[in-house]
């Protein structure tokens, strides 16, 4: 089976960076879609950021201009820099990858890390 796991969260100033790391391990095949989500208590999951294989990213509103999303392919790494940080950005980020375990659509499954925490202090 797949794992994926984040790390890089902490805390840290209003307007400071961070950068978040997501790592998949485990037999696969391939991975398409890297993809960066965020969540805060009562609220639902929300895309931040994502990621094609070709390079191609797309940015919530909340956070175009100060989130970049890069990926390297041959480490199964998606990352996550995250600058002029605010109050608003505090939140439990996810990291979602679409793989293929083997070389069939049909196996091409969305996994998910368990979460790394990012807390803004003033």
């Amino acid at each position: 089976q797949v794992q994926l796991v984040e790390s890089g969260g902490g805390e840290v100033q209003a307007g400071d960076s961070l950068r978040l790391s997501c790592v998949a391990s485990g037999s696969f095949f391939k991975i398409g879609a890297m993809d960066w989500y965020r969540q805060v208590p009562g609220k639902q999951r929300e895309l931040v950021a994502a990621s094609t294989t070709g390079g191609g990213t797309t940015y919530s509103e909340s956070v175009e201009g100060r989130f970049t999303i890069s990926r390297d392919n041959d480490k199964n790494t998606v990352f996550l820099q995250m600058d002029a940080l605010k109050a608003e950005d505090a939140a439990v980020y996810y990291c979602k990858m679409s793989i293929a375990l083997v070389p069939s659509f049909a196996s091409i499954t969305d996994y998910w890390g368990q979460g790394t925490q990012v807390t803004i202090a003033s």
